[in-house]
């Protein structure tokens, strides 16, 4: 038995006046989801437990099959893992954002999605004049970057997403609670350094955005995970552009499936991802196949982007995957994103989200119905625990086992 799961993230949306009041899902030209989606079972899944965030972190742990309310520690040690960081007992993690704040509003939250060349040369700075014994400073990808604490005792602070409040002033959103003074003055300080550098200054006569402060949030310490062979007894891999993804699949035990053009971005290379994915079935027994480029259009609020995105997961994805597993004699696979990025928002939102679940042994059982949130919640399928999905992936639609 193979499995496939394709997590085209954020493409839940809302009805859009530039769209005569459809969604993207509803206007994209997606031929091979809407086929699938009505020759398979199509419904409603609950990524985020109630009280918890709606991020990638806590939405993603619940399409691998993983119970967020009892796993879940925060999201940037799961990135850090990812870039080589595995943190010790005591340890903890903080995402690290390279942002642009302009008199007291947070402008950008990625600093016009900084390249990740430049944004090593900042951090490398950051490093030298901010690290010390207890703190320092690495290297994500593009904006996204990691700052660690090694005396987890000094802070136990809650964080504001920079996505959640762009346009708006940043002070309301400081780090609040036990040892946010520290978090505050490394960020006051982080534009003293960055705002000369001449890295940003270079990006100023470029017209682009300077990547002027950090922001820090989503820390925590290494989660605790059963590997997913122990907890599924099948293999698994992940192909995702995302540090934060990846660094799940390596808490699980997953092979982390390198893909060359993948970006996390507009541009990445659909096609490719598609390709590797077939050649990873060969060796694994399932591969979770990620795309953010939904993601960033929905906080960007670029609809244009994300319908051209939505038809490129499904043109080079969705149908050259749905083709070479019909080939096969048992398979499984389902498609959701892990929550809702809707474009008029621009973060994201706690709603199910749509999903397609199908395989070469749901004999009769399929929606009739194309893959869009309206249909979705029509089928009246709707499942309340986020990992159940992944149960019914690996154990069958009727007769997995909690």
């Amino acid at each position: 038995m193979k499995r496939i799961v394709i997590v085209p993230d954020g493409v839940g949306d809302w009805p859009l006046k530039e769209l005569g009041n459809k969604t993207p899902l509803d206007v994209a030209k997606k031929p091979n989801l809407d086929e699938l989606s009505r020759s398979s079972i199509l419904g409603t899944l609950k990524t985020c437990p109630d009280g918890m965030y709606p991020g990638s972190d806590v939405c993603g742990l619940s399409l691998m099959g993983y119970d967020s309310k009892i796993v879940y520690t925060g999201r940037a040690p799961l990135e850090a893992a990812n870039i080589g960081i595995l943190l010790k007992p005591g340890e903890l993690a903080f995402r690290c954002n390279l942002v642009h704040e302009e008199k007291g509003i947070l402008t950008d939250y990625s600093a016009d999605h900084i390249s990740t060349e430049e944004a090593d040369i900042l951090i490398q700075a950051l490093q030298k004049k901010l690290g010390n014994d207890l703190l320092s400073f690495h290297t994500g990808k593009m904006y996204r970057h990691i700052m660690c604490y090694k005396r987890s005792q000094d802070l136990n602070v809650t964080t504001d997403q920079p996505h959640d409040f762009q346009g708006n002033p940043y002070e309301p959103h400081w780090p609040k609670g036990k040892g946010a003074d520290l978090l505050i003055e490394l960020t006051q300080k982080s534009k003293k350094i960055l705002e000369l550098h001449p890295v940003n200054q270079k990006r100023i006569k470029q017209g682009k955005k300077p990547a002027n402060m950090i922001w820090l949030w989503g820390g925590g310490p290494a989660p605790k995970l059963e590997s997913f062979y122990d907890k599924y007894g099948i293999s698994g891999g992940v192909i995702s552009a995302v540090d934060l993804l990846n660094g799940l699949g390596r808490y699980l035990g997953w092979e982390i499936i390198s893909v060359p053009g993948a970006t996390g971005y507009f541009d990445t290379d659909y096609a490719a991802k598609g390709r590797y994915a077939i050649q990873a079935l060969e060796r694994l027994d399932l591969v979770f196949v990620h795309v953010e480029a939904t993601d960033e259009a929905g906080h960007t609020g670029n609809a244009k982007e994300k319908i051209r995105a939505i038809e490129n997961i499904d043109h080079h994805i969705v149908g050259p995957l749905v083709s070479h597993l019909k080939k096969l004699n048992a398979w499984r696979l389902y498609v959701a994103p892990d929550h809702y990025t809707p474009t008029v928002k621009k973060t994201h939102v706690a709603e199910p989200v749509p999903f397609i679940f199908a395989g070469s042994d749901l004999n009769a059982l399929h929606s009739d119905r194309p893959y869009t949130e309206s249909d979705s919640k029509a089928t009246g399928i709707a499942l309340d625990r986020g990992y159940e999905l992944m149960l019914r992936l690996v154990k069958g639609w009727k007769h997995y086992a909690s």
